[in-house]
């Protein structure tokens, strides 16, 4: 009896042996895919912190990402200080005199919708923390230029400016408004 006990131990164990070499990789050990890369305001976000060419054009990447909520005015964390302060002022007094803010479309576009796709992009950097980029890009077809005066604030560039030919800096205008 103790033969075949020690017969049945001895093939259990062949079987358990034989059965564990041609098992699967343990999942856990597999390498991992890629994370997919970011998209829309994310891909901004992370851009901030690179050069500033990088930046603006995640920046204008934006637009191709649909159903991204814009955060509300005067709290966008792709803007500067002063231009933030400056677009949640117009904002909040509009609510507060009853009247329409005076930023009605999106500034970075200069539109309120469409197919926004960017051409070209020509930044130059002053020093270390103050760039400016030339954007050519197009709406629905129509092209659009201006300049982005940027700002590094911490390790991130914000837009701190918006220069459209032929008209006073976005800044400007606002403080006329929120004056």
């Amino acid at each position: 009896m103790r033969k075949v006990m020690t017969a049945k131990t001895t093939a259990m164990a062949i079987a358990a042996l034989l059965a564990a070499c041609s098992q699967a990789a343990d999942p856990a050990a597999a390498p991992e895919p890629p994370a997919p890369a970011k998209v829309g305001r994310d891909a901004a976000y992370a851009a901030a912190g690179d050069e500033p060419d990088g930046f603006v054009r995640a920046l204008y990447g934006i637009y191709a990402a649909t159903g991204q909520a814009s955060p509300a005015p005067g709290r966008d964390p792709l803007l500067g200080r002063t231009l933030n302060a400056m677009v949640g002022a117009d904002h909040n007094q509009a609510l507060g005199k009853g009247r329409r803010p005076y930023l009605r479309k999106d500034f970075i576009c200069d539109c309120t919708g469409g197919e926004v796709i960017l051409t070209s992009v020509q930044t130059t950097q002053a020093d270390k923390d103050n760039a400016q980029a030339a954007v050519v890009f197009t709406v629905d077809g129509q092209e659009k230029r201006q300049t982005l005066k940027l700002v590094r604030e911490g390790m991130n560039w914000k837009v701190a400016d918006v220069l459209v030919p032929g008209q006073a800096p976005l800044t400007e205008r606002l403080l006329k408004v929120i004056e």
